[in-house]
């Protein structure tokens, strides 16, 4: 292994598509790296905290971790068999080397740990490091000192970074640090990040043995858990993926689900619709709980349970707001940070989410599901607990008959989405099943009178007698693919006149084959932007389950298998599909995969699976 210190010249292609991107995590954050081996998102100590790596929503000022050969080489990426620990292998006419990607599992109060380890697999192959945080979402400057074991990165945010290397680093413009270094057939060297408490120190890199036990470790961890996965359908490596990148997107301490870990990513190239994701949503509930129970991950299950109890203890009223921060704050405020350019020119770059302050509707239709989930397959309810959804319950009673932003937080107005009137329909019918179900205290009688009303509401205001389908709010003609959930949930039987004209209807006005828009943009509510944006995969995998529920098993088997062809090279998904089949949204998006394994199990039974 040789090293060398004179300066090395950047010459990465920006803004590589979103696609091209694995994710690493340790139950806290979680990382960005792409096929060129560059750490382009890291968010320190949390997913919500600012970040310190953001290249992929600057790629001048944003901040990277870049790890490259200098010789041309075509690369690959695949993760170790059932684990988070990713492999990006370069392979040129000089040889093989390949970068192993890691955050060891985060215990107690310690710092996150980046670790990232270079191998020469076979020939020599020249490399060049550089690592230049740029704190605070970029807003923070910083000093750098190198030393004989790294280098230490000082923010006036009051971060404080170490990279430990044995490689000779020198300190490079913008605040980086850099080095060239050469690998001969099986030699390796690895570098470690981590976060720091005002030391000078960055730490001793690890040695051979080190390294090797801290891999087996991270590795036995990944695939203890994963090995509890009780899905042994057709699709398990689809399915135990989506379960693996899930459980990347849990936040330890509280158990909340975060929607993706990423934030400001466009749904179209130089759009305006580039919102932060790294809150938990109570829509999101429902399907969490059913995706975590039918796959055997109960610890999972009960911890997400405990925080969306928190959350409707604390609603006071009764009334819920469709998203908490993963700590359960409340409040989120939303504010644009206009000194990033945006992933390829997409502005603004949105931290915070305003839609906290939405009414939302369909989310008590989310959170009441999850509830008559946990009780029929996980426990019992308990008397405190049902007392706080009874309160939610009776606010609901009183308050369905008002407009709402809807399940796609429209900001444009509000309208009487029928997909919301839907999930209020399921939030009281879930109630008097389960008050049934274990003889508890209720207000069944006004429950199922509003219950009952709600559902006549629907099928006169929300049946469209001209176009004979159903629509996206009262006095529109519009379709809306939230309709999809119209059967998932029960409201229609799946094989009902009325549905099976719906869902002709969006097949031939919202789908692309296999992918589903949300809606017209132009024709459907206002949603306060202009301009188009990709299809939603979370819909394509409702269709799957929709044609399930019809019968249609041939169409649906294949719609699935379309669907996983758009997924990466890694089997991640963003939120959306482009008209070119690229990845548009934040990434990777936890109800896509959430949608993914519900179609997978669903399907698989109807195909005479376990």
């Amino acid at each position: 292994m040789r090293g060398g210190s004179e300066n090395a010249r950047s010459s990465r292609v920006a803004y590589l598509p979103i696609e091209d991107h694995g994710i690493i995590g340790n139950l806290r954050t979680a990382a960005l790296v792409g096929r060129d081996g560059t750490v382009d998102w890291l968010c320190l100590p949390a997913f919500d905290s600012p970040s310190v790596f953001c290249s992929i929503l600057d790629d001048e000022k944003g901040g990277h971790f870049q790890l490259r050969p200098l010789s041309h080489a075509r690369s690959q990426q695949i993760y170790l068999p059932d684990t988070n620990v990713l492999l990006t292998r370069f392979l040129s006419p000089e040889g093989v080397v390949e970068i192993l990607d890691y955050m060891p599992i985060a215990t107690g109060s310690g710092h996150s740990r980046l670790v990232r380890s270079v191998h020469a697999v076979r020939g020599e192959m020249p490399f060049e490091l550089e690592c230049r945080p740029a704190f605070d979402y970029a807003r923070a400057r910083h000093t750098v000192s190198v030393g004989g074991r790294g280098a230490v990165f000082r923010g006036e945010d009051g971060s404080v970074l170490g990279l430990s290397s044995k490689i000779p680093l020198e300190e490079g413009p913008k605040g980086s640090v850099r080095a060239r270094f050469t690998l001969g057939e099986g030699e390796r060297t690895t570098f470690v990040l981590r976060g720091l408490d005002g030391e000078d120190d960055p730490g001793e890199a690890p040695s051979e043995e080190v390294f090797n036990r801290n891999l087996n470790e991270t590795v036995g961890y990944w695939r203890r858990w994963i090995s509890r996965c009780n899905y042994r359908g057709r699709w398990q490596d689809m399915v135990r993926r989506s379960a693996l990148v899930l459980k990347l997107m849990v936040y330890d301490p509280t158990g909340a689900l975060v929607a993706a870990p990423t934030m400001g990513l466009p749904e179209q190239i130089g759009g305006a619709r580039n919102y932060d994701y790294r809150y938990t949503w109570l829509r999101d509930a429902g399907f969490t709980l059913y995706a975590l129970i039918k796959l055997g991950f109960d610890e999972e299950a009960h911890n997400f349970m405990g925080w969306l109890r928190k959350r409707c203890e604390d609603g006071g009223d009764g009334m819920l707001q469709p998203l908490y921060s993963i700590d359960g704050r409340s409040e989120i405020e939303e504010y644009t940070l206009d000194h990033l350019s945006g992933y390829r020119g997409s502005r603004p770059v949105r931290v915070g989410n305003a839609a906290y302050k939405q009414l939302q509707l369909d989310l008590y239709g989310a959170v009441l599901d999850a509830a008559y989930l946990y009780n029929k397959h996980g426990a019992p309810l308990d008397y405190d607990l049902w007392k706080d959804l009874r309160q939610t319950i009776g606010w609901l009673a009183e308050n369905w008959r008002q407009p709402d932003e809807g399940m796609w937080e429209v900001r444009g107005g509000r309208q009487h989405f029928v997909s919301s009137k839907v999930m209020c329909w399921v939030a009281l019918e879930r109630a008097v099943r389960i008050a049934r179900q274990r003889g508890l205290p209720a207000g069944e009688g006004r429950w199922v009178e509003e219950r009952d009303a709600v559902y006549e509401e629907v099928m006169q205001q929300g049946w469209s007698e001209e176009k004979q389908s159903f629509v996206q709010h009262y006095g529109s003609q519009a379709l809306d693919a939230a309709l999809l959930l119209m059967p998932l949930v029960k409201f229609v039987g799946p094989i009902d006149p009325r549905w099976i004209s719906t869902l002709d209807r969006i097949q031939q006005e919202l789908s692309f084959d296999t992918l589903v828009d949300r809606y017209r943009v132009g024709e459907a509510a206002d949603d306060g932007f202009e301009g188009a944006e990709g299809s939603f995969s979370l819909c394509s995998f409702w269709l799957v389950e929709c044609l399930t529920q019809a019968g249609r098993l041939d169409e649906a088997r294949l719609a699935l298998e379309k669907m996983f062809s758009y997924a990466n090279h890694l089997g991640l998904y963003a939120e959306e599909i482009g008209r070119s089949g690229e990845a548009l949204g934040n990434f990777p998006q936890a109800f896509t995969h959430l949608s993914l394994i519900s179609a997978a199990i669903h399907l698989d039974r109807a195909l005479g699976g376990g």
